[in-house]
């Protein structure tokens, strides 16, 4: 199957790096680009033959799960030509982008079956980086077949997200210490639980944190009350610890006898990765798995991820009377309007208003 070039898409990548987007944003941008080639060439269409109409096909092609037969056939009939090395290598030069084949072929095999649907806001995500990709092409003087703006996205069911009661927070929270037997997992899985609640900060931001971002002096005795940490977009912030949290890091740092650089470690295959011990941390997915494990033991009905407890930590302080300019500058946003979105009042404090305020309420 060959796959349709797409125009300086190279360039395009290359100029996401340039402009400091993550190494995971550029990653997206190129498996989405690579699925839109993937139905050009399903279609036998060329960049320049796109329209509004074939936009329309694209958007039911990528509903209905379309998306993962076509990689089926391109992964079955890449496997069975069985191109040598300077074949791939050819083929990579003309644009067919082999690493992200390796990528969608890798996810395809992990879904249920090859007719899963994409939700609507993956859809979006998937047509912004063709918006994006096009805009490109603009920018650099190159014409193009339908404008940006002619890609319309698609309408999104608005969810209200919902924050688990402040005492269903705390009973997570100190769920470590009724569920984990082995010492060492349950004193760090309890610092990472109260260091996300302390400070409001993203999973990714507290993966990556380093002994040496919380410690003034290198030892467990020293914790700082703030740490300077490099959040989404590269943007640089203080997160704030409370004195429990310090006491629950402390604690976890005392058992340490490692000296590897991240703060949270895993304590069961552990692998150095080539010798780079800053490799070494506890992930994203395990965090998520805890959590989830701890409130369907604990009986929470409301999901509560750690994206959750970022939105607790924001609807929390509201509460409490917080400066919504000064939950802003803790999220790390830069629009007041995001922030707004993360301070969801709480069933109590919405009932306390109402009984206060409504003017028949005697």
């Amino acid at each position: 199957m060959k796959i349709i070039e797409l125009p300086y898409k190279k360039e395009f990548l290359l100029s996401l790096v340039n402009n400091n987007y993550s190494e995971q944003t550029v990653s997206n941008y190129r498996r989405d680009l690579f699925i839109f080639q993937l139905f050009l060439s399903s279609k036998g269409k060329s960049f320049q033959s796109i329209d509004k109409l074939l936009v329309i096909e694209y958007k039911g092609f990528l509903r209905s799960g379309q998306h993962h037969n076509a990689i089926d056939k391109y992964e079955a009939a890449k496997n069975s030509a069985e191109k040598p090395k300077d074949k791939l290598e050819e083929a990579v030069n003309s644009g067919q982008d082999v690493e992200m084949e390796k990528s969608c072929s890798k996810g395809s095999k992990k879904r249920p079956n090859s007719k899963t649907e994409l939700s609507a806001r993956s859809i979006n995500r998937m047509l912004s980086s063709l918006r994006a990709y096009i805009t490109f092409l603009i920018d650099i003087d190159q014409k193009v077949p339908i404008s940006p703006t002619a890609i319309k996205m698609l309408k999104t069911i608005k969810r209200e997200s919902q924050v688990a009661d402040f005492k269903e927070l705390v009973k997570l929270i100190e769920a470590p210490e009724v569920f984990e037997s082995k010492k060492e997992v349950r004193l760090r899985n309890r610092a990472i639980l109260e260091l996300l609640f302390s400070t409001g900060m993203r999973i990714s931001e507290l993966v990556s944190l380093d002994r040496d971002q919380v410690s003034l002096s290198g030892t467990e005795e020293d914790i700082q009350p703030k740490i300077y940490i490099l959040g989404k977009g590269k943007k640089q912030r203080f997160v704030y610890l409370t004195d429990r949290c310090v006491y629950y890091i402390k604690r976890y740092m005392k058992i340490r006898n490692d000296e590897l650089p991240a703060l949270f470690i895993p304590y069961r295959g552990i692998r150095r990765n080539d010798g780079d011990d800053n490799m070494v941390r506890v992930s994203q997915n395990y965090v998520q798995s805890i959590m989830k494990s701890y409130r369907k033991r604990l009986g929470i009905v409301i999901p509560t991820t750690p994206h959750s407890l970022r939105h607790g930590f924001a609807t929390y302080l509201a509460e409490q009377g917080a400066n919504p300019a000064a939950i802003q500058k803790l999220l790390g946003h830069e629009s007041l309007q995001t922030t707004t979105r993360y301070v969801h009042a709480s069933d109590k404090f919405a009932q306390k208003t109402h009984k206060k305020y409504h003017p028949l309420k005697t």
